[in-house]
């Protein structure tokens, strides 16, 4: 595969990102966000992922890794919280 390829590939999932990034600010409702946020962190992964195989550093995969694994945490944190505050009554 061509470093070029790499690279163009982690620039757009990087343009991806910053467009659910602008959801996550602008969402309607926190369900909207929070999806928004999940689908950032996992652009954002995918792009660190193909700029390891660019440097050729493996210290960017660990990352990538870690940060996925913070992702799911918090996805399961943040929808368990939503569904307790709708379950409430006002």
């Amino acid at each position: 595969m061509n470093w070029i390829d790499l690279l163009i590939g982690a620039i757009v999932f990087a343009v991806l990102a910053a467009l659910t990034l602008i959801r996550l600010g602008k969402g309607p409702t926190a369900a909207d966000r929070m999806v928004a946020g999940d689908s950032a962190d996992t652009l954002i992964c995918c792009a660190m992922v193909l700029f390891s195989l660019f440097s050729g550093r493996g210290i960017y995969l660990d990352i990538a890794l870690v940060a996925a694994l913070f992702g799911v945490i918090d996805t399961m944190l943040v929808g368990r919280y939503l569904e307790k505050e709708g379950g409430k009554k006002k």
